[in-house]
């Protein structure tokens, strides 16, 4: 399953060079997991009140080049597994087809005390343990 999402580059991203912070960009991969996750009509918000979370275990980013103030850029995210308890997602951000930064996380399922907790069923369209 993939998705993908337009973003806009805010000044408040950007260092005084207007360069995007290295931090921004986890912030942009949550957002693509997000969509990815409301395009099959679930939401975290849902998952979240049914006293279920994701929590991000694991990320790796590769940057290669700096986004920009101003540019439209493209988040592509994919699902790449989906376990009994975790998931996981790779990014690749484009400025028009220049690849800007690549990543990955993996996610895992937690209830509110913090314990390991099978996925929901179907989330994402995939069945859990698949």
């Amino acid at each position: 399953m993939k998705g993908s999402l337009e973003i806009r580059v805010r000044y408040g991203e950007c260092d005084p060079m207007g360069v995007v912070h290295h931090t921004v960009y986890p912030v942009w991969f949550e957002m693509g997991r997000t969509e990815l996750l409301r395009s099959t009509g679930r939401s975290y918000r849902d998952m979240e009140a049914a006293g279920l979370f994701l929590a991000v275990v694991k990320m790796q980013l590769n940057y290669r080049r700096p986004a920009r103030y101003d540019d439209l850029v493209r988040l592509e995210t994919t699902l790449q597994e989906v376990g009994h308890v975790k998931i996981g997602h790779t990014y690749e951000l484009f400025r028009q087809d220049e690849l800007l930064c690549s990543g990955s996380t993996t996610l895992a399922c937690l209830d509110r005390q913090g314990r390991a907790r099978p996925l929901p069923e179907g989330i994402l369209g995939v069945g859990a343990g698949a």
